[in-house]
């Protein structure tokens, strides 16, 4: 395959580099597979349904336009059952946000385990880190911080505190009533909206097992009903059980502040043991850490002829270390394979969600010990299976150190490693955001609305999400995110997104000079900040919902995330966290829109209704734009009208008034009192 075959399906030149080597030494990649397998078109628009054993029933897209169709020509577009396209499509979309809700709400839910067995003491290695962001959890869910009342109240133990906390949190997950804790953090305009459609959500598992029965055969078959339903399930993601799980790996392991890292796959070191750890749940690559920064696994990697233990991250555990540690990050998603290829990695460690089976393949034609660790996601194939036990987490860690170290004499392919990395700095929580816009005291969103308002920032984009095979690996995050950076567009970012900002520069500083408008190159030159806030991991977009809020909380752009003058893109997505995310947000009342393909193509009245109708119930609104710089202009688009609404559409120039000025002002307000 000549070199711009290997451009086509890559921007990153360490990626093309490894396809290369794959290609040689004829070791099979997704981008092989993706070559051979092409998508079913009608079930790439979700007009497939396969729920009972009388289908699958492919329901084709319509002749003609939406309305001229006749009752007889509507009727051969029906699932056997009679099902139409909207029902099989809304179906199929509502079963997509359920998935990637169970996904985050069970991730949750082992966070939430754990907490409490480190609130009892009985999780080895663990520790209350953030103590400040316990007690404003606390807060949140009625548990007392201190003891005693008025001038005699003394602060609570950290533990008293936890223990009851972790209560209360993991009683949400089985609530049959009422409402979850964070409902209450939204702006309250918000919430009135909730509560008026009946969306808001009881509980985080409620929710997923009311809609996988509504979306049972013969169960609800009215789209907007369906939909209802999938936009509570959504919200037990978005304010349950990813903000859960963000609040409480926070006090855990830390509140993220800025610190230094570095991506791509140069990160490995050819005469050092490397781990790459791969996943999403941090629970056990925080012991990882601490377990391969001990003496005696340093000593024992030595002993073995390596210089030391190098651990790199991949997809969303990365995101995760990196930001408390600042621990590298070998790439995204569709790097995952790429690591293998390098011959350097001693072990390859996963967790949950993201992991291609096709690992332990490609972990064969090398020497990598393929390691899984969750009960909850085994791999035919696997090396071997060291399942996480919270009670021995360290011992845990401990012993999967030294599997990897114990392999690295074993390497048995020429080791290449790109030389290609790049310099990140990382760790932008919402809190962490707010005191660099005015210190521990004056801190406030105020300082960003005011740029906003004054015309320096244009507003601000979310861009989030997978990478997809489907697509140029890349592309589309890095174009999307510097057409926005041009126009002055601020970006928050997570996932694998975050990470291809990483690797083309642009979570630093200095590239604000570069890529930025000038008026959100100034405000980054002045804050000292990237011009793409790296969030954190997939869980970590609730980071965002909650710097939404607070700029509606702080005040001068609108009463309701809806009035922001703000967007949300996923343009690589390929997971159904991802759908479930996006619907979050369009619950939350942004205007986001995906790319590479939409799940709900198969019925234009649907698409439609996700697409303009829905906003007039949540603010927000879905959207579809393959192309990532025409997405990056409609994401402007809505931006700009926002600010139209707002009143803050056009620059308003700054005035310094001296004395004779302000006398000339204040003589004009003194005559209109009078």
């Amino acid at each position: 395959m000549a070199d711009q075959e290997f451009e086509k399906l890559s921007i990153d030149p360490a990626t093309q580099e490894m396809l290369k080597k794959a290609q040689a030494e004829g070791v099979e990649t997704i981008f092989d597979r993706a070559k051979t397998m092409k998508p079913c078109p009608i079930g790439a628009e979700g007009a497939c349904c396969r729920i009972c054993s009388q289908g699958p029933c492919r329901v084709p897209p319509p002749k003609k336009k939406q309305g001229e169709e006749t009752a007889a020509e509507k009727k051969q577009r029906m699932g056997l059952c009679g099902a139409t396209a909207e029902t099989i499509v809304a179906r199929n979309f509502a079963r997509m946000v359920c998935s990637g809700a169970a996904a985050h709400n069970d991730h949750s839910r082992g966070t939430a385990l754990l907490f409490k067995e480190v609130a009892h003491g009985q999780a080895q290695g663990y520790e209350i880190k953030d103590v400040a962001k316990l007690r404003r959890v606390a807060k949140d869910y009625g548990v007392p911080t201190t003891l005693g009342e008025g001038e005699e109240a003394k602060p609570r133990p950290k533990e008293e505190i936890a223990q009851e906390l972790a209560d209360k949190i993991l009683a949400e997950f089985g609530q049959q009533t009422g409402e979850l804790t964070y409902i209450k953090r939204a702006p309250k305009k918000r919430q009135e909206i909730w509560r008026r459609l009946g969306v808001a959500p009881r509980g985080c598992d409620i929710e997923i097992v009311e809609l996988m029965h509504r979306t049972h055969m013969g169960v609800d078959q009215e789209y907007h009903n369906i939909i209802k339903q999938c936009t509570r399930t959504a919200l037990s993601d978005g304010w349950g059980g990813s903000m859960i799980s963000t609040d409480l790996q926070d006090i855990l392991f830390g509140c993220p502040v800025p610190v230094a890292g570095e991506i791509n796959l140069g990160v490995l070191k050819e005469d050092h043991v490397n781990i790459v750890i791969h996943g999403h749940e941090p629970l056990l690559p925080e012991m990882i850490y601490v377990a391969s920064m001990e003496p005696e696994a340093v000593q024992y990697a030595q002993n073995k002829g390596a210089k030391g233990i190098q651990l790199a991250g991949m997809c969303c555990s990365a995101n995760e270390i990196l930001m408390r540690h600042g621990i590298p990050v070998a790439g995204n998603y569709l790097q995952q394979e790429m690591a293998i290829i390098t011959g350097a990695v001693d072990a390859m460690v996963v967790d949950v969600q993201c992991e291609m089976q096709s690992l332990a393949n490609v972990a064969k034609c090398y020497h990598t010990k393929l390691i899984t660790t969750d009960d909850r996601a085994r791999i035919e194939g696997e090396t071997m299976h060291i399942p996480f036990d919270e009670h021995h987490a360290l011992d845990v860690a401990r012993k999967v150190v030294r599997e990897a170290i114990d392999n690295f004499p074993n390497r048995k392919a020429q080791v290449l490693i790109p030389s290609i990395s790049y310099p990140t700095i990382v760790g932008f929580s919402y809190e962490t955001i707010q005191y660099l816009l005015g210190g521990s005291i004056r801190g406030s969103y105020y300082t960003l609305n005011d740029n906003i308002i004054g015309g320096r920032v244009r507003g601000v984009a979310g861009v989030v999400g997978c990478n997809n095979c489907r697509t140029i690996h890349d592309n589309a995050h890095l174009t999307m995110i510097k057409e926005l950076l041009k126009n002055d567009v601020i970006v928050l970012t997570t996932g694998c997104s975050a990470m291809t900002a990483g690797k083309f520069g642009l979570l630093t500083p200095e590239s604000a000079k570069e890529h930025c408008g000038p008026g959100l190159a100034e405000v980054c030159e002045t804050v000292g900040i990237p011009p793409v806030l790296h969030m954190g991991s997939c869980v970590d977009n609730s980071r965002i919902l909650m710097a939404a809020t607070a700029c509606v909380k702080a005040g001068g752009l609108g009463t309701d995330i809806s009035d922001l003058p703000a967007a949300g893109a996923a343009p690589e997505w390929m997971s159904e966290k991802a759908i479930s995310i996006g619907h979050y947000f369009v619950a939350s009342g942004v205007y986001t829109l995906f790319g590479v393909t939409f799940p709900t193509t198969g019925s234009e009245i649907l698409t439609d209704y996700l697409f303009k109708g829905i906003e007039e119930e949540l603010g927000g609104k879905w959207d579809f734009e393959p192309d990532p710089e025409l997405a990056a202009r409609k994401m402007i688009a809505h931006i700009d009208s926002k600010r139209k609404a707002l009143g803050i559409d056009k620059a308003r120039e700054r005035v310094l008034y001296d004395m004779a000025m302000r006398r000339e002002l204040e003589a004009a307000a003194g005559g209109e009192e009078h």
